[in-house]
């Protein structure tokens, strides 16, 4: 079979900066997809355990912490304004996940706990998803699994400063 170009062009070496520009064009997009399949999974989730996808967010952060918080310091860590941190909260509690108690330093503030009347069935709700996300990270060296990481917490570090830029803080 004959060469339909008999001088062809030799093929270009890699370029470092075009294989970079793609690699974080795909980044990028893998990033919004994942954004936008997680926000459907908090939805699903909410609605599994009965709650508004913002009341979801809050308990899990609330998990995240070792001290009982605040209600300003719920309302930054979600982003809401403090009275809307408030009505949170009152939810929260009508719901039975979360607990005031008085700030051992302030006998003007009380502090927000997780409660444990709920925890067994949150936690049966996370096991088949939590099982899943980490099955996803299986096939990963540790070393990746440290880029991964890296990448979430700094993602989350701009997410946070993206946010209070939109609203003008």
């Amino acid at each position: 079979m004959s060469n339909p170009n008999p001088n062809p062009r030799p093929k270009p070496k890699p370029n470092r900066k075009a294989n970079r520009a793609e690699l974080l064009a795909a980044v990028t997009v893998a990033a919004r997809r994942q954004h936008a399949a997680y926000t459907l999974f908090n939805q699903a989730m909410a609605d599994r355990l009965g709650l508004h996808p913002t009341d979801l967010q809050c308990v899990s952060l609330l998990g995240l912490e070792p001290d009982p918080l605040t209600t300003g310091e719920i309302a930054k860590l979600t982003g809401l304004t403090s009275g809307s941190a408030t009505r949170l909260v009152d939810r929260l509690l009508r719901a039975g996940l979360v607990e005031r108690h008085p700030d051992p330093h302030d006998r003007r503030r009380t502090r927000i706990s997780l409660t444990a009347d709920r925890a067994p069935e949150i936690t049966a709700a996370w096991d088949a998803p939590g099982t899943a996300f980490a099955e996803a990270l299986d096939e990963f060296t540790e070393e990746e699994l440290g880029a991964i990481e890296r990448y979430l917490a700094r993602t989350t570090e701009v997410g946070v400063e993206q946010a209070e830029r939109l609203r003008g803080q």
